[in-house]
């Protein structure tokens, strides 16, 4: 059965994963990925309900214009257009409540940033531990290969996998566009929901947009270093979503959108039902993602120092064969042609399966007018 094959990627960074045919390695160390830069206003500050805190920061003196690449760049408001099928809304066997990151109340031409990130809240060498020499990794979804990529769409159970106490794994439930010569030079953009405990001091489920640079071997996510441009000033990166999926009972979700500017070629990420913009990448900081992917990944992943050896869980914790209600999903999957068109992916080049079968699974793969959807996840070792 194809969707119970034994799916092998590699994770290159926290919140980055990069899919490959054939090579599997450990990630290494690279340069100044534990350089937050410090902000040079602070317009407003927001206390959240759940205890988080954002600086709303003017947009143009943002930590991403840090960038030597980004010092003179042009900030793009808002997308030259959309993919053209967007408007066309799948028709859903089951009921789901669409749920969206943090909503924070900055003024407009500013931006949130999440407080916790600063310099002085997080060592320099937390992050460096999270993509040390030996990070372990799993995951249980679809990868996809062989195929020019100028996007995907998806929609994505929300749930709070648990994750050991004083652990410095994480667990996540992503999408990811790559492209490289191999996996040691592959740049990656993604988006989605994780709970990392040492990363947040939590164990909630939280959205984050993440990137990896592979000529230069650095990672990042959200605005813990320069590289994504956020427009919108509402969105909290890096904040809680709630409410969550419940086991059998309530499906939360999220419809997470990136997608190419067919006119500036900047990466796009958008949330929600109505595809609001949340900000890009620039093309400029891509070596071989400039102009297209070729592969992708949509379903969980787990990776830490002890991921493989002393697993959390996935997704909702439970097997895929659980199915609705129980386990978690990733449907109504696309992607963006080179005509700038949503599409479903050739099923031909797509591979569901789990990197060890007796911890996560996935099933229910299947095809339909409105992309690929598949169950996936698993308890780990916390049976």
């Amino acid at each position: 059965m194809k969707g119970r094959q034994t799916l092998r990627v590699t994770l290159l960074s926290y919140l980055v994963i990069v899919t490959n045919e054939n090579d599997i390695r450990s990630i290494k160390k690279g340069e100044n990925t534990s350089h937050i830069f410090s902000y040079q206003q602070d317009d407003k500050t927001v206390r959240m309900e759940d205890g988080d805190v954002y600086d709303c920061i003017d947009m143009d003196l943002q930590p991403t214009f840090n960038h030597p690449l980004l010092k003179d760049h042009k900030m793009q408001m808002e997308p030259s257009s959309f993919p053209v099928g967007l408007d066309i809304k799948p028709r859903l066997q089951h009921t789901f409540s669409q749920v969206q990151p943090s909503i924070v109340d900055c003024p407009i031409g500013t931006v949130p940033i999440l407080q916790n990130i600063r310099r002085n809240q997080i060592p320099a060498h937390n992050i460096e531990e999270v993509i040390s020499e030996g990070t372990q990794q799993e995951m249980a979804g679809i990868r996809y290969l062989r195929d020019d990529v100028y996007g995907t769409r998806a929609t994505i159970s929300i749930h709070e996998p648990r994750v050991k106490k004083n652990n410095k794994d994480n667990s996540a439930s992503w999408i990811q566009i790559n492209r490289g010569p191999n996996v040691g030079l592959a740049d990656g953009i993604g988006a989605g929901s994780a709970v990392s405990l040492s990363s947040s001091g939590d164990t909630f489920a939280r959205f984050h947009v993440g990137w990896q640079l592979g000529a230069l071997n650095q990672t990042c996510e959200d605005h813990k270093c320069p590289g994504f441009v956020q427009v919108n000033h509402n969105v909290g990166l890096g904040g809680r979503i709630r409410p969550v999926s419940i086991y059998n009972g309530p499906q939360y979700v999220i419809n997470v959108l990136i997608f190419k500017d067919p006119k500036t070629k900047n990466w796009w990420v958008a949330y929600g039902e109505n595809n609001t913009p949340i900000g890009y990448w620039p093309s400029s900081l891509f070596t071989y993602l400039e102009d297209r992917g070729d592969c992708a990944y949509w379903g969980g992943y787990v990776q830490g120092p002890t991921a493989s050896s002393d697993s959390p869980q996935m997704g909702s914790g439970h097997f895929a064969s659980d199915g609705y209600k129980k386990a978690a999903f990733v449907k109504n999957i696309q992607i963006v042609d080179e005509k700038n068109k949503l599409v479903t992916p050739n099923n031909n080049k797509a591979n569901p399966g789990s990197s060890v079968l007796s911890k996560y699974t996935s099933d229910g793969y299947g095809v339909d007018n409105h992309g690929l959807h598949v169950y996936y996840g698993g308890p780990g070792d916390l049976v």
